[in-house]
């Protein structure tokens, strides 16, 4: 897995992203379309940087913010800019408890101190599945 390739600028894992896994499994592939009332054919993702800054099932024409900045920065990810973190990844509660937009800061933070690689194998997952599946502690 090339987990640079696979890994948003700003931190989210599509490697771990159901609708990325949509293209592969039919049954995924429905039940994303639902969620996301869409047709099955536009269920699916080839990650952010494959797509260019877009999400063809979201019904985006134009790469978000965050991909036309590191594009014009020339940057890998957001963490690596002097900005960082900017308004450009503020957390969102639209949609939220969908989709892992509100991961952004924490994964960049998280690959920055651990490197791509060791976040990718050892923390990723775990972030999306507390996101979605803990409850709230303080």
């Amino acid at each position: 897995m090339d987990y640079k390739q696979m890994t948003a600028p700003c931190g989210i894992d599509c490697f771990n992203c159901a609708v990325y896994h949509a293209g592969e499994n039919e049954k995924l592939r429905n039940r994303v379309a639902g969620n996301l009332g869409v047709a099955p054919e536009k269920a699916v993702c080839k990650g952010c940087r494959n797509e260019n800054g877009t999400v063809a099932c979201l019904n985006m024409t134009e790469p978000c913010q965050v991909y036309q900045c590191i594009q014009k920065k020339n940057l890998q990810f957001c963490f690596e800019c002097s900005d960082f973190p900017c308004d450009h990844l503020h957390p969102y509660a639209d949609q939220a408890s969908n989709r892992p937009h509100n991961t952004k800061v924490f994964n960049s933070c998280l690959i920055k101190k651990m490197g791509l690689h060791s976040w990718a194998e050892t923390k990723a997952k775990k972030v999306r599945d507390t996101y979605f599946k803990a409850g709230f502690k303080l």
